[in-house]
């Protein structure tokens, strides 16, 4: 009776058993969002999990199945373990160049979904810079600023973003140590062309270990390379010395 009551007092006039139908198809729906809901987190944090355990290629078969999915916080995960799985070794030069296409696509697709998800940002830039390789340094130099453009959206969204952080040093770096031919190259593309100093790029890379210290290898070997082109030699072997010694448990580590 307070069922009923409650349908007529929303204008609602239903056969008790429509009305059973209905409230079931409301239970049944409910229950469906909230199960995909915990599904979507469930898979995140099995993918976190994997990552922190360097387990590149389970990962990548977790996560491929959800590619066509509408959750950023998936999407720029699979731009990231697609990257990831390109970098090893043992991934065939063809699987290499099909992989970073794919990882670029990935994030593309997070950035539509949610503009606002910082890790869209930093591994559309990412993935954008690694089609470079593949496209010249032509089409390289023409999407750097576009992509030092999604690192600093990154920072405006996560200001404490270390790895961010980083990599617009990288940018600084690249920039600052850009050969003539390069720039020639540069200079036909932009009425100003981008450039930057090995001093801005060592800003960065100190502003990335202040957010958050020791948190990469890279950057402490970048740390290092930047004092040696600013002939700091002590300050060099201070920085590269912590680089040699960090524990290595990624390929790139091994590589740093």
């Amino acid at each position: 009776a307070q069922v009923l009551t409650k349908s007529l007092q929303r204008g609602v006039v239903l056969s008790t058993g429509s009305f059973l139908v209905y409230e079931a198809h409301k239970l049944i729906s409910g229950f469906a969002e909230v199960h995909a809901s915990f599904k979507v987190e469930d898979v995140i944090e099995q993918a976190d999990y994997l990552y922190g355990s360097g387990e590149t290629e389970k990962l990548y078969q977790l996560l491929v199945q959800h590619k066509n999915s509408d959750d950023a916080e998936l999407l720029w995960r699979l731009a990231r373990s697609s990257r990831d799985l390109a970098q090893l070794g043992s991934t065939s030069a063809e699987e290499k160049r099909q992989l970073t296409y794919d990882s670029l696509e990935y994030a593309k697709k997070a950035l539509e979904k949610n503009e606002s998800n910082f890790a869209a940002h930093k591994w559309y830039g990412i993935c954008l810079s690694d089609v470079g390789d593949y496209e010249g340094i032509k089409t390289k130099i023409g999407n750097a600023i576009i992509i030092k453009e999604h690192f600093q959206r990154a920072i405006e969204l996560n200001p404490k973003d270390a790895t961010t952080i980083h990599l617009i040093g990288i940018w600084c770096y690249s920039f600052a140590e850009m050969p003539w031919y390069q720039r020639k190259i540069a200079a036909t593309l932009f009425a100003t062309p981008p450039t930057s100093t090995f001093q801005e790029a060592l800003r960065y890379f100190h502003m990335a270990e202040e957010a958050d210290p020791n948190f990469y290898s890279k950057n402490l070997l970048f740390l290092g390379k930047t004092y040696l082109k600013l002939n700091n030699k002590k300050m060099a072997l201070l920085w590269l010395s912590k680089a040699k010694e960090y524990p290595a448990q990624t390929e790139e580590d091994k590589q740093v």
